[in-house]
């Protein structure tokens, strides 16, 4: 089996996958192998419908999930055994599409005033100020800060891009701060050890104490933080296009989503309803 792990390390790595891809696609490979009880080599497309759908009938695991097993099973096959890969074979699980959780900007202030230690209040604050994923936060580097141009540099994010995105003013002065106390010397914000970055996890724990000590009770999370620095400078008045730049989406539909998170006041909408004649006495 491992060698095959290792050849489809090697095909990932050759592709530019990113390393959290990269495992986990080979996480879907090594549990493949598990319900088969056997080598993933000697499988066919048999195998992969049934794998498939035990995970969607009986572990009833998210259509995103799936569809990155999927994924992951069908590089395997293409790009390691060097197969072909009927899309009759096997279908694509249709994906669901359903709206995040916002906040509103009173509530994340909530959030950000709960969280009292510095070090942790600034990467929320920094998370939220420019629309970052989690990770992206996690590996800045403070050469990253662009204080000259009020802007925020981030290094080969998701498909391998870099991007800058806006340096509040108010978060810069919070960073500012922050570093006076803590001096990292490297990583914007080290873990136990300053040679590595904090753990994505910590942030997340983070997150959750402070969701919990403001008493919100809408179902939201870290990346949560990334959709309403979005749908706020959307309502503000922003572009489509700006926000693809800032987000550093490959296609401008992704951005779009965030269009159905507006208010329809923003929008200059008003229902026809309200239009006509008087119904309330």
């Amino acid at each position: 089996m491992q060698d095959y792990i290792q050849s489809m390390k090697i095909a990932m790595e050759l592709k530019g996958f990113a390393n959290s891809t990269q495992r986990t696609y080979l996480g879907h490979l090594k549990r493949y192998a598990q319900f088969c009880g056997k080598h993933p080599a000697s499988t066919g497309y048999d195998e992969v419908r049934s794998f498939l759908h035990h995970a969607i009938t009986v572990k009833k695991l998210s259509s995103s999930y799936v569809n990155s097993a999927y994924g992951s099973l069908k590089f395997f096959f293409q790009s390691v055994l060097c197969r072909e890969w009927n899309m009759l074979h096997i279908p694509k699980v249709k994906k669901r599409t359903s709206l995040p959780t916002i906040l509103t900007p009173d509530q994340v202030f909530q959030i950000l005033d709960a969280t009292s230690y510095l070090k942790h209040k600034a990467i929320l604050s920094t998370i939220y100020s420019a629309g970052l994923r989690v990770s992206e936060a996690t590996h800045l580097k403070l050469s990253d800060i662009d204080s000259n141009n009020m802007r925020i540099f981030i290094r080969q994010a998701k498909g391998n891009k870099d991007r800058y995105s806006i340096l509040s003013q108010k978060n810069l002065l919070l960073l500012r701060q922050y570093w006076k106390v803590f001096q990292p010397t490297s990583w914007l914000f080290p873990g136990n050890s300053m040679d590595k970055p904090i753990s994505t996890r910590t942030i997340q724990e983070v997150f959750k104490k402070s969701l919990q000590a403001t008493g919100i009770e809408k179902s939201a999370s870290l990346h949560t933080l990334r959709h309403c620095f979005a749908t706020h400078l959307l309502n503000q008045g922003a572009t489509l296009l700006q926000l693809k730049e800032l987000l550093g989406h490959e296609n401008i539909q992704t951005t779009s989503m965030y269009f159905h998170l507006t208010h329809a006041e923003v929008l200059g909408l008003k229902s026809p309803f309200d239009l006509g004649g008087d119904v309330v006495d």
